[in-house]
């Protein structure tokens, strides 16, 4: 990244590669400082008139506002009130109203903190950890110097000092470090390879986003011309984060106007270390908010069967300003790579269990978004003083089963963490999360928090599987738990996808996705099929249970109590 502040979308991103200020002045100083002033007080004349129709009558014009006021921000910060009266009375008709500048100064200060914001330090190489001390120490004083200014302002123009500090975060929200590295870049992808990799993240929670979309909507659809041959990403514009996606390496291409989707991902994809992907060629590469000229969005993969690399792309149009749009797109592109390997991607929850009684069982619930693989992975926490005595998630939404050499099958993660909705969490578990979570447009419908859950180990150790059940949220069943005695009907029941939709997509009302699987299975169903009945039948051989599990998750009244009684009954039958 070359400029050194950049502001769009509510989000600010500052270069601290290019520009790093130490001290109250050279952040007053700053071009930084500038573009936020006369970004606030452009917002101001259309959301608080009065106010902004109080001071633009004495100083005329939005420039000369805009320089004023910073003006006698420099000159609060180093002498009184009285002193800057005497030194340059033009500033008096600030104070006038002392009670309405220290409102603006208060208005200011929020707008920038309900902005994104994330500083940016680019190294030419990768260092030896010292590097990243110093960025977080950076990073706390820029808060320390932010803070400084806003408190210095308002007590000098008070005329007291202030008795009640609250430390809240008024520097940056994410912290970024980047390096140059040398990576296996295939021919056709040159114009991606001057784009730095993300080593390091530095999050300050609870990190709040608002998004243009809060739903997503439709299947990515295979398309069969490569989007990025020879496309040419500018390193103002763009940053990379490897991500370790189940044991496949990604290149996540994020423009920087979708941060917040970009800083998600430290979330919930392994960040992958120098070793994975210096001098290698990813499996899969994603190329997130790419400004083709086209409204109408673009969403698609294509199969670089030369290069052996499954390509994404999403172009920039506000419908992709959903992270739902990131998250799935990385998981088609993994479950269209893995069917190729000959493994079968579940989306559901497995989690391994051991109950206080001693017995232990690892459960693959599987369904699509809203069937309750989320709600009942919930519910088990809830219950976890009655019956659990330690629970593993080994993947919350997508993971995959594969054949070992001795012909067992085990379950791999793709993710180590999780992208709920808030409602469906227990209340004081949401809260509990506000110290790491990423919470997205927290006060509307979906509203989404990505927190982590599990470590990278432990998805990917892989577990033996002991229940395969299909999470039905529409059906109402006094039986929680209902097994199939023959492979060759549950295998139909698995395929339709069957679920009433939630809203959490588009879709309303009764639906069926193929293998409950929008995300590959649906688009290689050919190939799905065939895998489906090899493993069912695998899992039948080996005697591992296969069923439902009534989750009621869609039925008025029961999202709550529809997975713990499901999940209380589960309990019961590996007791037995």
């Amino acid at each position: 990244m070359l400029q050194e502040f950049t502001l769009n979308r509510g989000r600010a991103i500052i270069n601290f590669t290019s520009k790093y200020c130490d001290n109250r002045q050279k952040v007053l100083s700053s071009y930084a400082f500038h573009r936020v002033v006369e970004t606030f007080f452009f917002k101001l004349k259309k959301d608080n008139q009065i106010v902004y129709d109080y001071f633009i009558k004495d100083f005329k014009t939005d420039e000369n506002l805009t320089l004023s006021y910073i003006e006698v921000l420099k000159l609060l910060s180093v002498c009184e009130l009285e002193e800057l009266l005497q030194v340059n009375n033009k500033y008096a008709d600030f104070f006038k109203d002392k009670n309405l500048f220290i409102e603006l100064t208060e208005l200011l200060y929020n707008f920038w903190r309900r902005m994104e914001r994330v500083t940016v330090v680019h190294n030419n190489r990768m260092g030896n950890g010292l590097q990243n001390v110093r960025f977080i120490q950076a990073n706390q004083l820029l808060n320390e110097l932010i803070l400084s200014i806003y408190r210095r302002t308002r007590d000098t123009v008070n005329g007291h000092g202030t008795h009640v500090y609250r430390q809240t975060i008024a520097g940056a929200n994410a912290g970024l470090m980047l390096y140059d590295i040398p990576w296996d870049c295939p021919v056709e992808y040159k114009g991606l390879a001057n784009i730095p990799f993300i080593d390091s993240v530095v999050i300050t929670p609870p990190y709040i986003t608002y998004t243009k979309k809060n739903t997503r909507d439709g299947i990515f659809e295979e398309h069969f011309s490569n989007p990025i041959n020879n496309l040419i990403l500018n390193e103002d514009d763009w940053f990379l984060y490897p991500a370790m996606v189940g044991n496949l390496l990604s290149f996540v291409y994020f423009h920087k106007d979708f941060m917040c989707h970009g800083l998600g991902l430290a979330n919930l994809f392994e960040l992958a270390k120098g070793e994975n992907f210096i001098n290698k060629k990813p499996d899969l590469i994603y190329v997130f908010g790419y400004p083709d000229g086209v409204e109408e969005k673009r969403t698609f993969y294509y199969k670089d069967t030369k290069n052996d690399i499954i390509v994404g792309y999403a172009n920039y149009t506000d419908e992709i300003d959903y992270f739902g749009y990131m998250k799935k797109m990385l998981l088609t592109l993994h479950n269209v790579k893995q069917m190729e390997k000959g493994n079968l991607p579940i989306h559901g929850a497995m989690v391994n269990i051991a109950l206080k009684n001693g017995k232990e069982a690892n459960i693959i619930i599987m369904g699509d978004s809203g069937a309750g693989k989320s709600e009942s992975l919930e519910a088990f926490r809830t219950l976890n003083e009655k019956y659990i005595r330690h629970m593993r998630v080994i993947f919350d939404d997508m993971g995959y089963l594969q054949f070992e050499e001795d012909g067992t099958i085990k379950g791999y993660g793709t993710e180590i963490g999780a992208f709920v909705r808030t409602d469906d969490l227990d209340p004081m578990y949401a809260f509990e999360q506000l110290d790491r979570g990423i919470y997205t447009n927290p006060d509307r419908v979906n509203a989404r928090v990505t927190i982590p859950i599990s470590s990278y180990e432990t998805i990917s150790k892989g577990y033996s599987v002991d229940y395969m059940l299909y999470a039905n949220n529409y059906a109402d069943s006094e039986k929680k738990i209902s097994l199939f005695e023959n492979v060759e009907d549950a295998i139909p029941v698995f395929e339709a996808g069957s679920r009433k939709a939630k809203g959490t997509t588009t879709e309303v009302g009764l639906v069926k996705s193929y293998f409950a699987n929008p995300f590959g299975p649906v688009q290689e169903q050919e190939k799905a099929a065939v895998l489906v009945r090899q493993f069912f039948h695998g899992l039948a051989n080996a005697g591992i249970k296969i069923g439902e599990m009534h989750t009621s998750l869609a039925i008025d009244g029961q999202s709550k109590e529809g997975p713990r009684l499901a999940a209380e009954e589960l309990f019961s039958m590996i007791n037995k």
